[in-house]
């Protein structure tokens, strides 16, 4: 009988252990890991011209390029979007990116990051803790919430692969996205091409025509 028990407890223990590394193993796949890259310029972009257009979702959309963009980048957050809103069917990721000391110290320095309605945060318990990378302005510099829309879907489906901790290369366009429907319904979605502006119309727009992980 003890014997009995034994197994039962062992056959227990190996379930409860394949299911907390089921779990360590999903969380890892979906959410990624906290990392940290020295050494990441800044991001790179220039004055350009031209455009496309979709049809999405009932809507005629126009997609007029500010600037070639090429981002270098350590991903911080992610945050991915499925719904039937025209924003979700353009862009179904939003990454929260960084570079220089941001990047580099992200493991050193809790930045707290998180995401949610196509807005990033960050908080830090005590301002003296961003000493090392030159306080909250250069954070502010060094960090940007991009959203992503792909431009088809092979880059769609490397887009959604993005993961925090990723060390990743974009490569695209900042945009302006109008839309209009048929019943005069209109949307618009325009990129900031700053990297020192904050608040509301801070993202960046990217239209991006590659992904490309590095290390």
């Amino acid at each position: 009988m003890a014997k009995k028990k034994m197994i039962r407890r062992l056959i227990v223990l190996c379930v409860v252990t394949l299911l907390v590394g089921f779990g360590v193993y999903w969380f890892v796949q979906k959410n990624g890991v906290r990392g940290a890259v020295a050494g990441i310029p800044d991001p790179v972009q220039e004055k350009t011209t031209g455009g496309t257009t979709k049809k999405v979702g009932g809507y005629d959309v126009d997609i007029t390029y500010k600037y070639t963009y090429e981002i270098e980048a350590l991903v911080v957050h992610t945050e991915s979007y499925s719904g039937s809103s025209l924003p979700d069917k353009l862009s179904p990721l939003d990454a929260a990116l960084a570079w220089g000391k941001v990047a580099e110290y992200n493991k050193k320095i809790d930045f707290n990051w998180s995401q949610s309605r196509r807005w990033y945060f960050w908080e830090v318990d005590d301002a003296s803790v961003l000493a090392p990378v030159g306080g909250m302005t250069y954070v502010n510099r060094h960090s940007a919430n991009t959203h992503l829309l792909p431009s088809s879907s092979s880059v769609k489906d490397k887009v959604e692969k993005i993961r925090r901790g990723d060390h990743i290369r974009l490569k695209g366009y900042l945009v302006d996205v109008d839309a209009r429907k048929s019943n005069g319904e209109t949307y618009w979605w325009h990129s900031s091409v700053s990297r020192e502006d904050t608040g509301d119309g801070a993202c960046e727009v990217m239209y991006v025509t590659s992904v490309e992980w590095l290390d």
